[in-house]
């Protein structure tokens, strides 16, 4: 590894600037590659971006950059993206913030002539890494381990990057990308911090990201995983028509998995969902999607006794489990439905009984 330094005014990064539609983003004349396969999307907000510019204006010292030299001489960004493209979309004037100590918003062409200068002849210390591929991904993950770290499928993207990596964050990466706009309701997380495209790949290969990646990585595009994508939310569509909030965050792709073949009334299942979501018993109404279809309670999170419950039940028994008879520490008995939940059973004291710990892990085998 061979670490040099170099020091470069923001006039110079900024020369050539171009942010195409492809997700290309260069600067530096056209020689810096701001966006390698194993950077994200852009992410800063509008704080962010303004606190990136005014501390060039105000002449305050900015953390170096780190770029890695390319067999072409040319340059691609180890860490720094964020910070370029704040400096680079200001004086491209795609936004406009109070600058120089006047409180208007101002955008770069309103400025004098000598506030343009001082911004754009600031200095930027950057260090150059020259080294082979995996040396780089490992600089990447140690100079960032003090900033905002990369998520494991962003990193998994700079290992498997090629033509499906790139296909892939088309459809599963980009704000408003064709993912987000068709399943944004159904969905946690963002895409451009790889949230759907880490989500979906779980789902199409049972857990195992990095081997469907590994095993897709010189495909030609993603449009497979794509299609299994669209087929997931349209059977929940199907599935369960009446939409409701806590469907957000669903593990959408197992149901789909195991029951897309099933013949499903959707009518009879939205009625039993609805008597669910009303079921103060059950604490996790995202649960009662899973549930309705697999019948595990384990899905619902159930109400439990209280502590207090629990003790005057135990006191009432005098310690002895009505199963198998036997005397019992409160601490070697568990809390227990007389009546069960799924029999209409209600979580209240009346209802309450203390089992040992084998009869009550056996109790749904009996």
């Amino acid at each position: 590894m061979k670490i040099t330094h170099l020091e470069l005014s923001v006039g110079q990064l900024a020369d050539g600037y171009l942010d195409n539609a492809e997700g290309g983003v260069v600067a530096y004349g056209g020689n810096l590659d701001i966006r390698p396969p194993y950077q994200r999307e852009f992410v800063y907000n509008e704080k962010q971006r303004r606190a990136v510019v005014e501390t060039a204006a105000r002449g305050f010292p900015l953390n170096v950059m780190y770029w890695a030299v390319q067999e072409d001489d040319s340059f691609e960004v180890i860490d720094g993206q964020q910070r370029t493209i704040s400096l680079c979309q200001y004086i491209e004037g795609e936004f406009a913030m109070p600058m120089f100590g006047k409180p208007e918003q101002r955008y770069f062409n309103n400025l004098q002539a000598d506030e343009k200068k001082r911004l754009l002849d600031y200095k930027i210390t950057i260090y150059l890494c020259e080294g082979g591929p995996s040396e780089k991904l490992d600089w990447f993950k140690i100079i960032n381990t003090a900033g905002e770290k990369l998520t494991n499928q962003e990193l998994l993207n700079a290992i498997y990057s090629g033509p499906w990596v790139s296909s892939a964050k088309q459809y599963f990466s980009k704000t408003n990308c064709p993912a987000y706009q068709l399943g944004n309701a159904y969905m946690n997380g963002t895409p451009i911090r790889q949230d759907y495209l880490e989500k979906v790949i779980q789902w199409i290969n049972d857990g195992d990201v990095e081997g469907y990646m590994g095993l897709h990585k010189d495909d030609p595009n993603a449009s497979k995983l794509w299609l299994y994508f669209q087929s997931v939310i349209e059977w929940a569509k199907a599935t369960f028509p009446h939409y409701r909030s806590n469907m957000k965050g669903v593990k959408w792709g197992p149901l789909y998995n195991s029951f897309k073949d099933d013949l499903i009334d959707a009518t009879a299942l939205e009625a039993r969902v609805s008597g669910l979501i009303q079921d103060d018993e059950v604490q996790k109404k995202s649960g009662v999607y899973a549930f309705v279809l697999d019948g595990d309670e384990r899905h619902l999170n159930l109400r439990a006794f209280t502590e207090k419950q629990k003790r005057e039940a135990y006191e009432r028994q005098e310690g002895i489990c009505p199963v198998c008879k036997k005397h019992f520490s409160f601490e070697e008995m568990a809390g227990d439905h007389i009546v069960p939940w799924s029999k209409g059973g209600k979580t209240v004291a009346e209802n309450c009984q203390m089992l040992c710990a084998f009869d009550n892990g056996s109790k749904g085998n009996r």
